[in-house]
């Protein structure tokens, strides 16, 4: 079996190399979880570059239910094809169309299935997938045909914990929490799309970046999406480094609340001192 140890594109912590790793050796999903903007995602997309496979994603709604990853039986079209006189009308398989679960099952060969955001679904979608996910095969009532995982499938879920999740779920998983990036990470996640960045413009940026994502009040505190945006913004204008802290330029680059910008802007006031209540 090949080992995760990252990628060009996505700067991994030895902690979840070592869990995406265990998940793997364990033929158990990985659970994800992290504030936004800590690569949860990505994650999958790199496993699958990183080792050569197929990645298959599975974007959790609000309205998806377990079903829909499994098969999809279009009564409608064979209702229409029936009124028509379409041949094979009496083949249900061709009615039949696999989900992204469904899918993966059935690959040839090993492929990376990310169900991403699953906390999205309501409280019973988990609870739904126990059987599925720990057996690996699903049955099709309507062709009496018992779809079976040909290769285990390397499962990645990811979470925003929005709602928790059922214990029957947990204990059938590996699970990690991404922590938000230090200055340290976040230097080598910026050097990845910005090879030629100035040392001295970094460190001002990342400075003001985590006094900014310290300030107490900000509700949605800006990720790593929003810091290579806010990179791009002060190259583009070629504002002068020194003066990055003081006045925050671009602050709507970063923070997308009008509540947000104000506490800033009062903490900037202060120095980014915290006041003393």
């Amino acid at each position: 079996m090949n080992n995760f140890n990252g990628s060009n594109e996505y700067v991994v912590s030895d902690d979840l190399m070592r869990s995406v790793n265990i998940s793997m050796a364990l033929e158990k999903p990985l659970l994800i979880k992290g504030e936004p903007g800590t690569g949860k995602t990505m994650l999958a997309d790199a496993i699958s570059k990183a080792l050569g496979k197929k990645l298959i994603i599975w974007n959790i709604k609000s309205t998806t239910k377990a079903q829909d990853g499994l098969y999809v039986y279009d009564t409608v079209q064979r209702l229409y094809d029936s009124q028509f006189g379409t041949e094979g009308v009496n083949d249900i398989k061709k009615y039949i169309k696999l989900g992204k679960l469904g899918e993966a099952f059935n690959s040839d060969e090993q492929v990376v299935l990310l169900i991403d955001e699953i906390d999205k679904a309501d409280l019973e979608f988990p609870n739904d997938l126990l059987w599925e996910l720990d057996k690996m095969e699903f049955y099709i009532p309507e062709t009496k045909e018992t779809i079976k995982a040909k290769v285990r499938p390397i499962v990645i879920i990811t979470s925003n914990a929005e709602k928790e999740l059922p214990d029957a779920f947990l204990r059938r998983c590996i699970f990690h929490y991404i922590e938000f990036p230090n200055a340290e990470m976040m230097a080598e996640i910026i050097k990845v799309h910005f090879n030629n960045i100035d040392e001295y413009l970094l460190e001002k940026v990342l400075e003001a970046f985590y006094l900014i994502r310290d300030v107490r009040d900000v509700q949605k505190k800006p990720s790593t999406s929003e810091v290579i945006d806010w990179i791009q913004a002060l190259a583009i204008s070629g504002i002068d480094p020194d003066t990055i802290k003081e006045t925050v330029p671009f602050a709507g680059v970063l923070l997308k609340k009008n509540e947000d910008l104000e506490a800033v802007e009062k903490a900037k006031e202060r120095g980014f001192v915290r006041p003393r209540w």
